[in-house]
């Protein structure tokens, strides 16, 4: 599990192609002194087993299943990735609770700059939308973001100059893909209120106080 404060950011050095699967290693300007093989660490927000370690370098086998769900499958040498450690027992959970399970790829589609303040316009997939809520929690390539405005399926998220200075957004443009968690509580709550998975009807939100 992981809280959505992104630790530091790294630069994929490789990406290794295999036939099920693939490998990426990513650069880190300084490592950390007490890592271990097969702890969990999330690059933009996918939760990865580390395979491989060495000073500066870091190693990761992706699924054949990460790379359909998530920008794994689309990245490329020189990109740069956020970077988080799994939560231990008693650590602050400064952000929101994330797992590390890519919902779905997210597209941008503005970003607007107020002084040293950014807001980020960011179209999701639409099956995805009713997990969302203004003033919610949305992990976007893993960092812990505040819902500001919900129009449909496009999200308008602002960002912290630190967020954004210590983070990949500092390098996204519109037109690229960002990984999307949605709050697993909200998950955990469908699934309370409609245990069968069968389609739920506008008016049966409303009549509960969902829509």
């Amino acid at each position: 599990m992981f809280t959505g404060i992104i630790e530091k950011t790294g630069r994929i050095q490789k990406v290794l192609r295999k036939p099920a699967g693939s490998e990426i290693v990513v650069e880190v300007r300084e490592n950390w002194d007490d890592l271990k093989i097969g702890e969990s660490i999330a690059v933009n927000g996918v939760c990865l087993t580390l395979t491989q370690f060495k000073e500066e370098e870091l190693k990761f086998d992706v699924s054949p299943e990460t790379l359909r769900r998530s920008t794994l499958g689309s990245i490329k040498p020189g990109e740069c990735v956020n970077l988080e450690r799994a939560l231990r027992l008693g650590d602050r959970l400064g952000g929101h609770i994330v797992l590390g399970h890519v919902d779905g790829i997210g597209t941008v589609k503005q970003i607007k700059k107020t002084g040293d303040f950014y807001l980020f316009s960011i179209e999701i997939p639409s099956q995805l939308s009713k997990y969302t809520a203004e003033k919610g929690s949305i992990a976007v390539d893993g960092i812990s973001l505040t819902v500001a405005a919900k129009k449909g399926n496009v999200l308008e998220i602002a960002v912290i100059p630190h967020s954004y200075t210590h983070t990949n957004l500092k390098e996204k443009g519109v037109g690229d893909k960002v990984n999307i968690e949605v709050d697993v509580i909200a998950r955990y709550i469908e699934s309370l209120i409609n245990p069968t998975g069968s389609q739920i009807s506008l008016d049966f939100l409303k009549r509960h106080g969902f829509a």
